[in-house]
C-alpha cells in the first residue's frame, strides 16, 4: 500500500460518492483532517469513521473496496470505539474544505470532533499521537480549557467496554500532552502574541 496524499483522498472520496445512494456522513479523523487541510502532505493510512446509525457498515464497506481499488490503506476506526464520547461532540464537528466535501452528493465529509479525536490520541499515547493532538492546539481547532473541562467530563464514564485502561493510566498519558504542550510554549507565544500566561496554565 502506498502513502496516501490529498489527491489520493479526494480519489477515493469520489469513488465512494458513486457507490452511495443513501444520505450517509463519513468522518475525517486524525491525520487524515490534517492532510485534508493541508497541515500534512501524506499519510500511511488514511483514517476514517461513519457517522452514527446501521449505515456504516455499508459505508466501511464501499470506503474500503474504493482503497484496495486505489492501492490505499484505510484505518475504520471512530474515537467512539475507543472512548467514551465527550458530550455534544456531534456538534462540535467541522466542515471539510470545499474539494474534499463535495457537492450535489448523498455523502457529507466532515472532520470527527477535535477535542474527542485529541482525547483518543492520548489514551493511545505514543509520541507521534501527542505531537498530532498538538497540532489541533496550534492550529486553533482545540481551546487547552475546554479540552480540560471535556477530559473531566470523560474519564468518570471510563470503562473496560470501551477504554482498556483505568482512569488513572489515562490522566497520566493526559500529563504527557500538557508537558508537551508546555514545551512548545516559545512556538505559540511568537506565533500568537495574544495568547497568555494563564491561558497556557489552564492545560
Amino acid at each position: 500500500m502506498k502513502e496516501a496524499g490529498a489527491a489520493d483522498l479526494r480519489a477515493l472520496l469520489t469513488a465512494v460518492r458513486r457507490a452511495v445512494s443513501s444520505p450517509a456522513r463519513l468522518y475525517l479523523v486524525g491525520s487524515t483532517s490534517h492532510l485534508a487541510e493541508g497541515w500534512r502532505l501524506r499519510v500511511p493510512s488514511l483514517e476514517l469513521a461513519g457517522g452514527p446509525g446501521g449505515g456504516a457498515a455499508m459505508l466501511e464497506g464501499r470506503v474500503r473496496e474504493a482503497a484496495d481499488s486505489l492501492g490505499l490503506a484505510v484505518t475504520w476506526e471512530s474515537p467512539a470505539d475507543v472512548i467514551p464520547l465527550p458530550a455534544n461532540w456531534e456538534d462540535r464537528a467541522r466542515v471539510s474544505p470545499h474539494d474534499i466535501a463535495g457537492a450535489d452528493s448523498a455523502l457529507e465529509v466532515r472532520h470527527f470532533d477535535p477535542y474527542s479525536v485529541v482525547l483518543r490520541l492520548v489514551a493511545r499515547g505514543d509520541e507521534p499521537d501527542y505531537v498530532a493532538a498538538l497540532e489541533y492546539v496550534k492550529r486553533g481547532w482545540v481551546e487547552a480549557a475546554r479540552l480540560e473541562s471535556l477530559f473531566l467530563d470523560v474519564v468518570p464514564r471510563f470503562t473496560h467496554a470501551t477504554l482498556a485502561q483505568d482512569p488513572a493510566e489515562f490522566r497520566r498519558k493526559f500529563s504527557g500532552l500538557r508537558q508537551l504542550y508546555a514545551r512548545d510554549a516559545a512556538w505559540r507565544r511568537t506565533s500568537d502574541p495574544a495568547l497568555t500566561d494563564q491561558r497556557l496554565a489552564s492545560l
